[in-house]
């Protein structure tokens, strides 16, 4: 999963500096936050190619013309990383996810060769999760095989469908068979892996929803994620809309996709995340609870904290100017602070995504912030009863996720 973007007002440019290492240096001096400890740190990885663009996908990827330039980005992404290393000097990784795109159009020995230098410049945890996106229309038993070998230890499939209909009308490269043998596969090579499952796909109906999540959950995976489709801006479905099901079909969609996954043993513990008893997503967990991640490659996001701020960036998007800027030695093509008044709501937009919520002292922890600075907001919450909160703990209630977009506005202003 691609780091969530940021949504509050900047606050100017981040100071500007002729290297990394002045960079550092400056995020270092006095600020307007009093952070008593850094947060974990995540490490995301970019891959931006893909075999064919998705009507509905708006991440950044970019079609395959008959090759990509696999020596030269995995070159341009150690450049990457080796430059941003004197922002995260000395602090160790404890999850590792690479996103695209479809990272598994990298060929066995490319992957080892990124995993190598990612591990020669970073001290990762010895318990680290190291998770790869992949589509089953790229799935070879022995390449993963590979893969697994080289230190992937959490792969994350993008099935969405099962039903061929459907995947025709989404896009997708692989079929009905492809997606089942993708799995086998991954059962085979891998104990932790998660199912990337779409549903109020366009023509579907409440039966074929649930065959599709009775079929994956048919599979044991550990994880499941199960995706509403939205169709997004500048997509191909936006400007062209299929016929999806409406809010009552859909609403009758997710009751039985509840009701699934609970008697299947999963706990529901993010909006669209089902997982087995201690099997949820480390890595996207850091994103939830507002920890730092560094993003590396064409259009990937940071969040890093330093004792006195917290810092944004964004690579250039681009594959082709990515490369270019890499090789001029600026792969930021947009860096800021975050100013004190968008802390809360940056928060509160990635903690109010987990159903149990976050405890009060993890708002301190991450923002530097006393929990009144959104202390109206959190009244006019719970007066609506879309939160509940006593000392320990904050979270949305049962209605709160379901209106969790005018939750999470509410934290805005």
């Amino acid at each position: 999963m691609i780091p969530i973007k940021p949504v509050g007002q900047k606050q100017g440019p981040a100071p500007a500096a002729s290297s990394p290492a002045e960079a550092a240096g400056a995020f270092l001096r006095p600020g307007a936050l009093q952070l008593a400890a850094l947060p974990p740190l995540s490490l995301y990885v970019h891959f931006p190619w893909c075999v064919q663009k998705c009507p509905y996908c708006d991440f950044n990827s970019h079609e395959v013309r008959g090759s990509f330039p696999e020596e030269e980005y995995l070159a341009a992404l150690r450049s990457d990383l080796e430059s941003a290393l004197p922002l995260i000097w000395g602090r160790k990784i404890y999850t590792i996810f690479i996103g695209g795109g479809t990272p598994s159009l990298m060929s066995a020995g490319g992957l080892d060769r990124l995993m190598s230098d990612i591990r020669s410049l970073l001290p990762l945890d010895g318990v680290a999760e190291v998770t790869m996106e992949a589509n089953p229309g790229t799935f070879e038993a022995d390449k993963f095989r590979s893969y697994r070998a080289s230190g992937i230890n959490r792969l994350s499939i993008g099935i969405q469908s099962f039903n061929a209909r459907h995947l025709q009308a989404l896009g997708r490269i692989h079929d009905d068979g492809e997606a089942r043998k993708a799995v086998e596969i991954a059962h085979a090579n891998f104990d932790n892996f998660n199912l990337d499952l779409m549903y109020a796909l366009p023509s579907q109906t409440l039966e074929e929803a649930r065959r599709d999540v009775a079929t994956a959950i048919g599979f044991a995976p550990p994880h499941l994620s199960l995706y509403h489709l939205t169709l997004e801006p500048n997509t191909f479905f936006a400007k062209h809309p299929p016929a999806v099901p409406d809010d009552d079909a859909s609403a009758e969609m997710q009751d039985m996709i509840a009701g699934l996954t609970t008697d299947a043993g999963y706990e529901h513990y993010e909006v669209s995340a089902y997982a087995r008893p201690g099997r949820q997503a480390r890595h996207n967990l850091n994103y939830w609870q507002f920890g730092d991640y560094l993003g590396i490659g064409a259009g990937a996001h940071s969040k890093i904290s330093f004792p006195h701020r917290i810092v944004r960036q964004m690579r250039y998007k681009q594959p082709k100017a990515y490369l270019e800027n890499i090789r001029a030695g600026r792969p930021i093509q947009e860096e800021f602070e975050l100013g004190r008044d968008d802390l809360g709501f940056e928060f509160m937009l990635n903690a109010l995504r987990l159903n149990s919520g976050f405890e009060v002292n993890l708002f301190g922890e991450r923002t530097g912030l006393t929990i009144n600075a959104i202390d109206k907001a959190l009244n006019a919450a719970e007066a609506k009863g879309l939160l509940y909160r006593d000392h320990q703990v904050i979270r949305p209630t049962e209605l709160g996720r379901r209106f969790l977009n005018d939750l999470q506005q509410m934290f805005l202003d």
